[in-house]
């Protein structure tokens, strides 16, 4: 089953949901949709046929191991645009500047420090615990950035995905930013992080796979509250 987050701003009831699913699992068949908000496929497809006149979903055929094409629905860029995103213009202009004079390790280390200002408050609650359970704190800690993260996992490894990207194009200009969210989230776990799926790649989420490590994380959360002060 599909797990469903509140609309989006701007759309009452099933219809910011069916974006806020399609968002997160296209491209996605009617079928797979249905079956996440409990409705049979037909039901389903008023909804899409609605968001695609409006431009904001597309449909096309994919293949599917036997059989024929299925119909699958995904995001126009109209779509992805009504999803939280930075300030991408400014951003860049700033990035730029930032990689001009001091090259792109300043830009890594910029966003490491943003990041670790953002995952201060969360610190002292990372003692002890397991790794999907520090896993499931950072989704949140993500999704309220706007990232509609989720976390997945048992015992030593964990699987974190990110189905929205705030700083997408600013994220095709300057992979540096990429680079230091995955040493944010490595960090910030006390893991091993290892990106499997990338949007600015082309990919529908950002997805990396966490494994624990030996060490464990006293010392990266040490780490982290010190760049803060």
């Amino acid at each position: 089953m599909i797990p469903l987050t509140p609309s989006l701003a701007g759309f009452r009831g099933i219809r910011g949901d069916v974006l806020v699913a399609v968002k997160k699992g296209q491209p996605i068949s009617a079928k797979d949709l249905a079956a996440g908000f409990g409705l049979t496929p037909n039901a389903l497809r008023r909804h899409l046929k609605e968001l695609e006149h409006e431009g904001l979903v597309r449909c096309s055929r994919e293949v599917r191991g036997v059989g024929g094409p299925v119909l699958v629905y995904s995001l126009t860029d109209a779509g992805e645009a009504l999803f939280p995103r930075a300030y991408d213009e400014t951003l860049s202009s700033v990035l730029e500047l930032v990689r001009l004079q001091r090259g792109t390790d300043g830009i890594v280390e910029l966003f490491r420090e943003k990041w670790s200002r953002v995952a201060s408050d969360a610190n002292e609650q990372l003692s002890a615990l397991p790794l999907p359970e520090r896993a499931q704190l950072l989704a949140e800690l993500l999704t309220s950035q706007g990232y509609m993260a989720e976390a997945l996992g048992d015992g030593d490894e964990a699987l974190l995905r990110e189905h929205n990207c705030v700083l997408r194009s600013v994220a095709e200009k300057f992979p540096e930013v990429c680079a230091a969210e995955e040493q944010f989230l490595a960090e910030f776990l006390g893991a091993v992080v290892e990106r499997r799926k990338h949007i600015a790649s082309g990919a529908s989420c950002c997805e990396y796979c966490v494994r624990e490590r030996e060490s464990g994380i006293g010392a990266t959360r040490d780490a982290l509250t010190s760049k803060t002060q």
